[in-house]
């Protein structure tokens, strides 16, 4: 596929016309308008489907509820292109492996059973029964049962989350490697330790409510673009908006509403960010940490002044523990530290923490430009410790708000998809089904993949995801796949990871979208999901699926279940027929839903609840804790050469996840072409090198092994000195496997050494 490219700054606001243009453009591409027409219409309605893009939350207030990026994920999804098994004896695996990603998901939804056969290096049609038979052996083989790991997409259902967890514990792991271990990982561990609970704290109308919001380290108009709608109608009822983010993103600028006639057709937008922060990448802790400094300065000077201090001292003293060796280690943190790891001046600070100051009620959001560097947990401990100093929680407009990736995400982690469950959770299940679950700690995503390439694993069933794409050191990662007996990938459209097969065995199992009607035994179904603000919709899919030969992921969970454990403590199949059985038992097991069946016919949703935002603090002595974590000394303590860049990965505007939608970056000025490397003009100068150069990229790191991708154009870019951005899955390649997380394992996608040199074939390329 041939593509026109161009490097042309965005001009426009985000949202507005160019949104509905590049919707409807996606809307005709599908081949299926008038169906999708409807799909859209439905989507994120009552008695509709949730979207299967962000797990933001819904307003139900909107004539059309869904966003550019969710018409994309739809549209993408309910294509009528397919690939059979016609198409598979046309590719081989290893000439489908030269393709580009966007090239193989762009052939269509999958729609057979699929056995990859070595001899041909051919995938071939297998029946569903043969297929079920085929994983049974496989893991009936095994030495023990932590020699399968189950990875799972964010985007399962609840049904299928929970279904796939009894499955995996009834035969004995707790191997439940997910998408959350290589995102929001941090968030949840980091919360938990803090206020005992690993979510975010607020409802969506809070931020109706806030007189401030401070956004760190996202890029809402391309991630989660309905977010905007929230911060502009915060915005436009007074609350002062606050971005600390590495890259200048338009949509966190300005934001015309695609629903506004009136700025879709002029040039009339609103402003999101009062005041916008450009800090190096990993620098949010010590920013968060100057504004404490600052803050505790006024706060101890009014007290000897004799006047009352700002922090909420009540609240502190009832409700927290630690606060005194907190600020203990905020006065020994120097200014030079914080503004040399920040990159930002100490006036730039200290104007953010008079508009903090400033405001009676204050959300504090972030995303994964907070989650994936090494000192991430502590990160978000900072944020929570600044909340805590001024008893923003448990009020309307206050509070924590990670916002989560992927559409059902944190369902999965509340569905069971843990590496490291609870004991109460275990407990449960096993006196509900009168079995003995696994007690000790599983893999998360990084061990089992170093697992695979110590050939300790067996079996890997993926339910949904793109693993192969979406891990990092991405030769690597595809090592471990083959490494492997048997993969499973559970899919709706092809993808990387199906072209790293096993080592023994390898299928494919075309699965329903969210989009599509789910008819079992006992009629239609519908499935549930939980957004960022732990609310549970029930979604129900309107489409007719593409072939009668694919199957639902809880139908396929249940089937692979029956194969290997038969039906003597759980009627696999039976669930599968009615999910109503399925929620029962989760209503047996799982606290918060309590006559899940019936609260699944409330519109809108249920709440959950959120034991912090009531004060009630699973952690030590009940209180909420304060981090006395001193800021990291530097960001790559393991090397001992100097860095001249820190990369981060990040995702196009055509693009979710790994999924490609095409080729283009609207907001950022990128058209047709994806190996491009943002960087700040100046940077470019010192390197004697210009726009449209080429390239090569290659981590410093202390384990012997050469990362590098080549021939990535130069796009200067606002973005502060020393830092670079690139797309992935392109630079996945340069994410070090032994590079993540302390406490969250998380791979450290924001923050990767790097040095550039120019590319023997130079290229170049005209900037309009």
């Amino acid at each position: 596929m041939k593509f026109k490219t161009a490097i042309k700054p965005y001009q426009a606001a985000a949202g507005g016309w160019g949104s509905l243009e590049a919707t409807t453009r996606f809307v005709f591409d599908s081949k299926q308008v008038l169906k999708n027409m409807r799909n859209l219409m439905r989507m994120n309605k009552a008695k509709g489907f949730d979207c299967p893009g962000c797990a933001w939350g819904d307003d139900n207030k909107s004539t059309f509820s869904f966003c550019e990026n969710g018409a994309k994920a739809v549209t993408w999804e309910a294509t009528r292109r397919f690939i059979d098994a016609g198409f598979f004896a046309q590719h081989s695996v290893s000439a489908l492996y030269k393709q580009s990603d966007y090239f193989l998901e762009y052939q269509g939804r999958l729609t057979e059973p699929l056995r990859y056969n070595r001899e041909t290096d051919h995938y071939e049609p297998i029946s569903w029964d043969d297929a079920f038979a085929l994983i049974a052996s496989h893991i009936k083989a095994m030495d023990n049962p932590d020699q399968m790991e189950l990875y799972t997409s964010g985007r399962a259902s609840n049904e299928a989350s929970w279904l796939y967890q009894l499955f995996g514990r009834m035969n004995g792991s707790n191997n439940f490697p997910d998408c959350s271990n290589m995102c929001h990982e941090a968030s949840g561990t980091g919360l938990k330790r803090s206020i005992g609970v690993g979510k975010g704290t607020i409802r969506l109308d809070d931020f109706d409510h806030a007189d401030a919001i401070f956004v760190f380290g996202q890029n809402p108009g391309t991630n989660h673009p309905r977010m905007l709608h929230s911060l502009r109608h915060a915005a436009d009822h007074g609350a002062k908006i606050v971005t600390f983010n590495t890259l200048r993103e338009r949509g966190l600028e300005r934001f015309a509403d695609p629903q506004k006639p009136l700025e879709v057709v002029t040039s009339k937008a609103g402003t999101i960010s009062s005041t916008y922060y450009q800090p190096n990448l990993g620098g949010d802790m010590a920013a968060v940490r100057g504004m404490v400094k600052t803050l505790a300065e006024t706060h101890f000077a009014r007290i000897a002044a004799g006047e009352p201090g700002l922090f909420d001292e009540v609240f502190i003293n009832a409700k927290t523990e630690g606060m005194e060796a907190y600020l203990a280690a905020v006065a020994a943190t120097e200014w030079s530290h914080i503004v040399q790891q920040s990159g930002l001046t100490e006036q730039q600070i200290r104007e953010a923490a008079a508009i903090y100051q400033s405001a009676e009620r204050v959300i504090c959001t972030w995303a994964m430009g907070v989650t994936q560097h090494k000192h991430s947990v502590d990160t978000v401990r900072e944020i929570v410790n600044l909340q805590l100093l001024f008893g923003q929680l448990g009020k309307k407009g206050a509070g924590l708000c990670p916002v989560r990736g992927h559409s059902n995400v944190q369902g999965n982690r509340t569905m069971g998809i843990d590496e490291k469950p609870s004991k109460a959770f275990l407990d449960s299940l096993g006196s509900h089904f009168g079995f003995e679950p696994p007690r000790e700690i599983g893999h998360n995503t990084v061990e089992a993949l170093e697992a695979m390439l110590r050939d300790e694993i067996k079996v890997l069933i993926a339910l949904g995801g793109n693993l192969a794409a979406a891990a990092p050191d991405s030769p690597r990662t595809e090592e471990a796949l083959r490494r492997c007996g048997l993969t499973v990938q559970i899919s709706t459209k092809l993808n990387r990871s199906h072209l790293c097969p096993g080592a023994k065995d390898a299928l494919i199992l075309p699965t329903l979208g969210r989009t599509e009607q789910d008819i079992q035994a006992s009629g239609p179904q519908f499935i549930t999901v939980e957004d960022s603000f732990s609310m549970v919709h029930a979604s129900e899919g309107v489409g007719k699926p593409i072939a009668d030969t694919q199957r639902s992921e809880t139908a396929i969970v249940a089937g692979i279940a029956h194969a290997v454990l038969g039906s003597e403590k759980v009627d696999w199949l039976g669930l599968a027929a009615d999910y109503n059985l399925i929620r029962d038992h989760i209503a047996a097991t799982i606290p918060g839903f309590a006559d899940f069946n019936a609260k699944c016919e409330i519109k809108g949703g249920f709440y959950l609840g959120n034991a912090a935002a009531e004060f009630r603090f699973n952690t030590l002595n009940n209180k909420a804790q304060f981090s006395a974590a001193s800021l990291p000394d530097s960001l790559f303590p393991q090397l001992d050469v100097e860095v001249p860049f820190t990369l981060q990965t990040l995702r196009s505007h055509d693009q979710y996840n790994t999924t490609i939608y095409g080729l283009d970056d609207r907001y950022r000025g990128v058209y047709g072409q994806r190996e491009v490397l943002f960087i700040h003009p100046d940077d470019m100068a010192k390197l004697g090198l210009s726009a449209g150069d080429n390239v090569d990229i290659e981590t410093l790191w202390n384990d012997g092994i050469t990362r590098k991708v080549t021939d990535f154009k130069l796009v200067p870019y606002n973005i502060p000195q020393g830092n670079l951005a690139a797309y992935y899955p392109e630079t996945n390649p340069l994410v070090p496997l032994s590079s993540f997380g302390d406490g969250s394992g998380t791979p450290t996608s924001k923050s990767v050494p790097v040095k550039i040199t120019l590319s023997e074939a130079k290229a170049g390329l005209r900037i309009a």
